[in-house]
Parts: structure tokens; sequence; C-alpha cells
């Protein structure tokens, strides 16, 4: 397999580790803000978080039109810390959670595919991680 470009998103969600961790993992979280636009939705999330767990989260257009699995298995737990997997398709996702105070960073690095332009995928996942952020800071548990 090719070496892949890695690309970096992140964020600061003004909660503190435990929620952003457990909003990030939990699936009934998963599927409030797993979408990169109104338009998308996930009406199927299942997390398996611990070392070699499965994840799936399954993402789709509101109008049917398209849809898609999202999934892989867990290389690395560390309790609001760091997740990393790899996806059905071999790529290397890491996240690590930086809790200080009453706000967590979150930082998303993943190894780009080959169909679209990386600065698409960057956006895509960024969209999703701000969905992420404004859930986490809107939501109480």
């Amino acid at each position: 397999m090719e070496t892949s470009k890695k690309v970096t998103v992140a964020t600061t969600v003004q909660a503190p580790v435990e929620k952003v961790w457990e909003y990030w993992t939990e699936p009934t979280h998963i599927k409030k803000w797993n979408s990169a636009s109104e338009d998308w939705h996930t009406p199927i999330a299942e997390n398996d978080l611990r070392v070699g767990g499965k994840f799936l989260s399954r993402m789709e257009a509101k109008d049917g039109s398209f849809g898609f699995d999202f999934g892989g298995v867990y290389d690395e737990v560390k309790v609001h810390e760091v997740i990393a997997y790899t996806l059905g398709d071999g790529r290397k996702v890491n996240i690590t959670f930086k809790g200080q105070d009453h706000a967590t960073e979150v930082i998303e690095t993943f190894d780009a595919e080959t169909e679209n332009p990386v600065e698409m995928q960057q956006q895509g996942w960024q969209a999703i991680l701000d969905n992420f952020k404004k859930y986490a800071e809107e939501t109480s548990i």
C-alpha cells in the first residue's frame, strides 16, 4: 500500500474531558453529531471501545440518495487520552484528547484516501468535528 498523506483536524470543546470522551464514544451521542452537514445523518452507530474491538457508523444522506458504512478496529484506547484505529481499507486514524480545566482539545490525524482531494477530506472531517463541538457544548449530560 502506498503511503498516504496524513491529514490533521482539531478543535477545542468547552467541556471537561470526561464529557467529551462520553459524547465521542457512546453510540447514542454519536448518532446525534456524526455528520458533516444538515442533510446527512447517522442512523446506526455501534461501538466496542477496546483494543481489538470494532466500531461502525452508517452515514446516509437524509433523502436516501447515498450512504456508506464507516468502521474499523481499535488499535489503542487510553481512556480520556487516546483512541487509535484502523479503518476497513487499512488507513490509520489517531485521536488525542487533551483536557485542561473545562476545555478539551480534540486532535484527529488520519491517512488520506486517494479518491478525493485531500482538501475535501480535511474539510469533511473538520465539519464533522465542528458538529461534534457544537453538540457537546450545547447538550448537557
